[in-house]
């Protein structure tokens, strides 16, 4: 939980500013003083305003919700969320329409009364000159008005915006952490973020129009009758077109929404193979898998495109109408006035003008907008309706929970207020048992048709110590989440009495310190602490930590090792003070003598007064149990004490039984050579054991460092967490070139120029060609006009709008060629890219800019591009029409241009520093959501929703502060500048009366033009920051495609392998040394290594935690930085391409990744193998039952991070992966983590069998599994110490490292592997001989 809290930040200058103030943006001064100086940084900022706090916001929103639930559940009817929304921020939403209003019609709807009452003055030439100077009056003042009344208005729109997010975050996020287990099955955790980046993030903008909806039509009519007044009949006809013109856009506009959705989907679909890709980068890589993922996401971004091109080719047209609709009205309406035989004069002209450049902007642009919003917005909110639907789970909050009077169903655990330490007394003389099911079923998905769990009766009291065991996807985890409260009941029922704590089989670590992930929320007992830690086994690891327990762990405990990870997550339940520990397969990650010092000291010692329910595959602690419970298919198949079930006949119980045994119990793991236990590979890594938890597969990016050498590394750094880069100062115009060149030549783009500048041409000599018309009508008294002055008047107008059409569709063209290259470079750049890039950077911000700046380089940047591009243009052709009226205008256009100039470098620093803090402090609001879904049974068991819904608020303020300075300092920047707009025009006006003109065409030409101006130049400023903003993104994708690659992909010609490489599969290391960091002076966690590995022999790895294990196999695979070489087969593998050298090594990795796709695509992604070879493959491994039960076979889908297949199952998968590739060389990574002792011995007999010809590398915890192997490689500290057969190790080395650890299991089971080694090494001598 971070360092940095929204409260303590300095207070906004708003919460004590007067009206005056507000009303002239002083308040936004101080931050722009202050970012003129230095960057800004986050402490910069001002604490968020008390309107916009996340969680009175939030807990205003929940009440209402839940108020709504309450009144529509009585009447059966589902609750709406627009209705809640609405009844907690209507009232707002109204006074700012009313503010609208009065701007629009005090304002607005005079000026071009005004304008026309000072030009007749200056037609007649005489006329009074007292009326024409109120006149000009009235209409500085409109000007004036207008700049005072808009800016607060926007403002006051934006906040309201703002205001809905935060409390729909709020909302959300509350409810993400009641989410039921089913419920979470069918949202993906992608889905939650996006409802909150896109979704949530519509409120920002969308209620800028929406207004307009009703202002526009009352505009409309009210214009009309004033033009009706002077031109008759002929004001008609502008305003049919425009009307017929309004359902054209409104269906331009419904268009866009539902592409919008379509797009929204296939987006979706894109970053959530991403997020997998990046999840699984290390497992892509070692398989050498790039390619096929790579035309994967080629595939699905070709048809993300197609939807976004169309997308932005309708809002090209609709931004062309911009530029010539309101020409095509005046050109309507003035024609059919002349065509009438009317004489056009100059006032009667420029009236109707201004007046259509009004209806243009209410009716055809914001009104359409507004449609459009509003469709999106009701597009959200149903979406986040959906959501706020999904079932609850029925875990109460004990974070709330007061402690109740009974103390029987007290489940207060521990909780984060009360009973500050979680001293809840304990319910000491209970009479009843503390667990009890009875005739319990139930099931994860309501659809399946077989239980989970089935018909189970079981009584559990406190000092017992319960141990479950049972085959892989047998219902171990299910009985666990049952107690939880996770999986309710379908039948039958539970009772649970007293506090239970949680460990969960998948540790789960938040960002933040170890001992804060420990005490999770409770307040630190310094004793207990220390007692906890110790009987834990982690105080070795806090000494080895560079800042112990105040070490920072990363995402997803990115950093520690899992047998750490799994260690703390222990420590965290034993902290709380509980009646009932439920620990689900604990023991699995730690080594032998680690686990057995948590069995005696922890499970056996410290809670030995509590009920401990033991999930475990570890077979020797079995007999220190107090109850076994076997579970299988979701059924209790037996249950009773060691003893009891020795002498029962159950065919899973002969296997604890052992002939062999010697009966006066000094046992620890005594099991024959024959014994089928003598395999159970089960004390790796766990990794889900049951088909539940929905969430992500963790990258598993972390337990390749051995832990010692990281925290040297990171002591370097500081504690905090390594920050995003910020790019600091100016957007160059190489950018800008690179973005162009990427999708097209230097031809096309001359092309495009050519046609932007023509458009703007033709444009405005329309307007200069208006003004000499009715000049020369005015000299010209008879009555007919020249019929040829129409002729060119409507093609000009007709050039205009074939040209803007062009222009626009051509340069989208351009826009769309770049995104997808882009796209391509960073998606190249991201899979070439070394993992120590992955260990660096959370899996949040590489998604970050595969969704969010990627879809501001698809959507917005084309757009807000070719909006600056037309309002410079046509800023400059106003300019050039003012001054071809009058030259002196230059000069005080130049004078206004440097003031502007100024303004906007003044306000861009600062505007640039707070975009970007405030889009660095958006990806903490992602990344918590994530991790709270990952975590969540942990959470709920933990009763930690309190602290993690503050911690969630505090983050949403911190981005509060950033986005509110963000539109305050905006709307500071546009009201400034429209103040010397305004001058502009004063000085305009004055200046008429001083010198009055040859024409009156003139004064209106002058006048609408820089009256036209107005607007635009804030808006273009604004726009031109928010390109350059926009193109930050561009930076950030670029930056991705330049990153450093980890070597040639394929190999040179000269040096390609055969594609028969390796023949024998000997490897030889060199003095090989690795190191995970990309500087040379870091730490090596190899040291020299030397040793020869023959054809066919099998290697056993073995050491402890962090000794430099699972590193051996990153130096084969060259995932990191190598120094000396391996030879395979007397080629260097430094030499060799990546691609290469790991298509020719099989592994089967530590935790079994899948993928969603088919089951086909996850064997054999590069379709080279037949339908009956992988049948084969999967028959070898014992999953052709499960697969062919499937619905579809091979094509059955898997879903995301494999979670419909139990971690054993995914294991097997890896299995038959490594059978179809058919290699010389196959590593094991522990790979027998969480099997039951069948599969497992299934799994050594394939491998015996399959692989007999190749050199098998084996990682192993637990001894037995290699001491029949021909070698074995014991490693210390990243060192190899002994090198020779188990035998040799055991009876005559020196150094006694392999003895000791064998020493360790216990005497009997020492003479037992003795044996099993002697026999081995004999049997290798034989064939020696032979």
């Amino acid at each position: 939980m971070q360092s940095l809290k929204a409260d303590e930040l300095e207070e906004n200058p708003v919460e004590r500013a007067n009206c005056l103030s507000e009303l002239m943006f002083c308040f936004a001064m101080p931050v722009l003083f202050k970012g003129r100086q230095k960057t800004l940084e986050q402490t910069d900022l001002y604490r968020p305003l008390k309107t916009h706090k996340s969680d009175t916001l939030g807990d205003r929103l929940c009440s209402a919700w839940d108020q709504e639930v309450a009144n529509r559940s009585a009447l059966n009817l589902p609750p709406r969320l627009g209705r809640v929304v609405a009844r907690v921020f209507g009232w707002h939403l109204f006074v700012t329409g009313l503010l609208l209003v009065a701007q629009e019609f005090l304002t607005k709807v005079t000026q071009p009364i005004c304008l026309f009452g000072m030009m007749s003055y200056f037609a007649t030439k005489d006329g009074d000159l007292m009326k024409a100077e109120l006149y000009a009056a009235g209409l500085m003042a409109g000007s004036v008005f207008t700049v005072f009344c808009a800016h607060p208005y926007m403002l006051g729109v934006l906040h309201l915006g703002m205001k809905m997010r935060i409390a729909l975050c709020s909302l959300i996020y509350r409810k993400a952490l009641r989410l039921s287990r089913t419920a979470l099955g069918d949202t993906t955790i992608g889905q939650v973020v996006n409802l909150l980046s896109n979704d949530v993030g519509r409120f920002d903008t969308v209620l800028i129009n929406v207004h307009y909806l009703w202002v526009a039509p009352l505009e409309l009519i009210v214009v009309t009758y004033l033009m009706f007044e002077q031109i008759g009949i002929s004001a008609f006809f502008g305003v049919a077109v425009m009307l017929l013109i309004l359902p054209l856009q409104a269906f331009l506009g419904k268009k866009t929404s539902v592409l919008r959705l379509r797009t929204a989907l296939r987006t979706d679909e894109r970053v959530r193979m991403m997020n997998e890709i990046i999840s699984g980068i290390q497992v892509i890589k070692m398989y050498a898998w790039e390619k096929p993922f790579g035309k994967l996401i080629e595939l699905t971004r070709r048809k993300e495109m197609i939807c976004i091109k169309q997308v932005n080719y309708i809002r090209g047209i609709l931004i062309s109408f911009a530029m010539f609709l309101s020409r095509v009205f005046v050109f309507a309406s003035l024609v059919g006035y002349v065509l009438q035989g009317y004489v056009l004069n100059a006032e009667k002209a420029f009236y109707i003008t201004a007046y259509y450049n009004i209806l243009r902007r209410t009716v055809t642009m914001f009104f359409p907008q507004g449609i459009g919003q509003y469709a999106e917005l009701m597009v959200s909110i149903n979406r986040l309706q959906t959501f706020m639907h999904r079932e609850e789970t029925q875990v109460q909050d004990k974070s709330i929970d007061a402690p109740s009077a009974t103390a029987t169903n007290d489940k207060e655990n521990g909780s984060l207020i009360k009973n500050g330490s979680g001293d809840v007394p304990k319910l000491n003389g209970n009479p009843e048992s503390l667990v009890e099911f009875s005739q319990f079923s139930a099931k994860w998905n309501s659809k399946s048709t077989e239980n989970t769990l089935d018909n189970i009766n079981l009584k559990l009291d406190r000092r017992q110590l319960v141990a479950v065991i049972g085959p892989v996807g047998g219902g171990k985890s299910s009985l666990i989440q049952s107690i939880l409260g996770e999986l309710p009941a379908d039948k039958g029922s539970l009772k649970v009495n007293g506090r239970f704590s949680y460990a969960a089989q998948e540790p789960w670590l938040f960002t933040g310190t170890v001992r804060e992930n420990i005490l999770f929320g409770l307040t630190l007992d310094k004793h207990r602490y220390r007692t906890v830690v110790k009987k834990c086994a982690l105080e070795r690891d806090f000494e080895l930590l560079p800042q112990g327990d105040k070490t920072i762990v990363g995402e997803r405990g990115a950093s520690l090792s899992g047998g750490q990870k799994a260690r703390i997550s222990l420590a965290r339940a034993v902290y709380r003070r509980a009646d009932i520990y439920l620990l689900d397969d604990p023991l699995s990650a730690v080594d032998t003598h680690v686990g057995r010092h948590l069995f005696d000291q922890c499970m056996r010692g410290y809670l030995r007064s509590e009920l401990v329910i033991l999930v475990t595959h570890q077979l020797q602690f079995l007999e220190q149990a107090d109850l076994i419970v076997i579970m299988d298919k979701g059924k209790i198949s037996a249950m009773g004490t060691y003893a009891t079930m020795q002498r029962s006949g159950l065919d899973f119980a002969q296997l604890l039984t052992d002939p062999n045994k010697t009966k006066d119990g000094e046992s620890d793991l005594d099991s024959e050579p024959g014994d089928i236990w003598d395999r159970l590979s089960l004390a790796s890594r766990s990794r889900r054991g049951s088909k539940l938890d929905i969430s992500k597969q963790p990258s598993r990016n972390v337990s390749f460092t051995s832990l010692s050498s990281f925290s040297e590394s990171i002591a370097q750094d500081s504690a905090m967490a390594p920050q995003e880069t910020r790019v600091q100062g100016k957007i160059s115009l190489a950018l800008y070139k690179e973005y162009f060149t990427a999708g097209s030549g230097y031809l096309m783009i001359c092309f495009m120029v050519f046609l932007c500048l023509g458009t703007q041409i033709v444009g405005s000599s329309a307007d200069v060609f208006l003004a000499y018309w009715v000049d020369k009508n005015q000299d010209a008294a008879e009555k007919d006009s020249d019929p040829i002055d129409i002729y060119y008047f409507t093609a000009l107008n007709i050039a205009v709008i074939v040209f803007t059409l062009v222009r626009t569709m051509l340069f989208y063209k351009l826009a769309m060629r770049s995104s997808t290259k882009l796209h391509n470079a960073m998606f190249r750049g991201i899979t070439r890219a070394a993992m120590y890039f992955f260990n660096t950077n959370p899996s949040g911000r590489i998604l970050n800019r595969f969704s969010k700046d990627l879809g501001q380089i698809d959507e917005l940047l084309p757009t807000v591009m070719l909006d600056v591009v037309q309002i410079f243009l046509t800023l400059i052709g106003i300019i050039v029409v003012i001054c071809i009226t009058n030259p002196y205008y230059l000069i005080l256009t130049f004078g206004l241009a440097i003031i502007f100039y100024y303004i906007r470098e003044f306000y861009l620093k600062t505007s640039r520093d707070v975009k970007r803090l405030e889009a660095v402090a958006r990806s903490p609001i992602y990344s918590h959501i994530s991790s709270s879904l990952n975590g969540l049974p942990t959470i709920r068991a933990m009763g930690a929703q309190k602290a993690l819904i503050a911690e969630f608020d505090n983050l949403q303020d911190l981005h509060s502060s950033g986005y509110y300075t963000f539109l305050s300092t905006n709307r500071a920047f546009g009201y400034y500048l429209d103040c010397f707009c305004t001058l502009y025009i004063v000085i305009i006006i004055l200046n008429y009366f001083i010198n009055p003109p040859e024409s009156s065409g003139e004064v209106g030409l002058a006048i609408t033009q820089a009256m036209g101006m107005a607007g635009m130049v804030q808006w273009g400023m604004r726009q031109s920051a928010e390109l350059e903003n926009t193109m930050t993104a561009v930076e950030r994708v670029v930056e991705y495609d330049e990153i450093e690659p980890e070597g040639e992909y394929e190999s040179q010609p000269s040096k390609k392998p055969p594609p028969k490489w390796p023949e024998q599969g000997k490897i030889v290391a060199d003095d090989l040394s690795l190191r995970y960091f990309p500087d040379p002076q870091s730490k090596y966690v190899l040291k020299s290594l030397n040793f020869e590995i023959k054809p066919m022999e099998k290697v056993g790895i073995v050491g402890r935690t962090g000794a430099g294990k699972s590193s051996l196999i990153n130096a084969l695979f060259r995932l990191s930085y190598n120094d000396g070489s391996i030879i395979i087969d007397g080629r260097n593998t430094n030499e060799l391409g990546l691609h290469d050298l790991r298509s020719k090594i099989s592994i089967i990795p530590q935790e079994p990744v899948l993928f969603s796709g088919s089951m086909r695509y996850n064997l054999d992604p590069f379709e080279e193998y037949s339908d009956a070879k992988l049948w084969e493959a999967l028959e070898e491994v014992k999953l052709k039952p499960v697969i062919s039960e499937l619905p579809s076979g091979l094509q059955s889908k898997i879903s995301e991070g494999g979670t419909n297949f139990s971690v054993g199952q995914r294991q097997l998968v890896c299995l038959a992966r490594a059978i179809l590739r058919e290699n010389r060389i196959l590593v094991m990574d522990e790979a027998t983590a969480n099997v039951d002792p069948q599969t497992d011995a299934l799994i050594q007999t394939t491998i015996r069998n399959k692989f007999r010809e190749c050199t098998v590398l084996t990682i192993a915890h637990r001894l037995n599994t290699i001491m029949d192997s021909d070698k074995v490689i014991v490693m210390d500290a990243g060192q190899m110490v002994e090198f020779g057969s188990p035998y040799e190790l055991l009876t005559e080395c020196e150094s006694k490292i392999f003895h000791s650890m064998v020493m360790e299991t216990g005497q009997s089971s020492f003479d037992s592997l003795l044996s099993v080694a002697e026999k081995a090494h004999l049997e290798s001598q034989k064939l020696k001989t032979a």
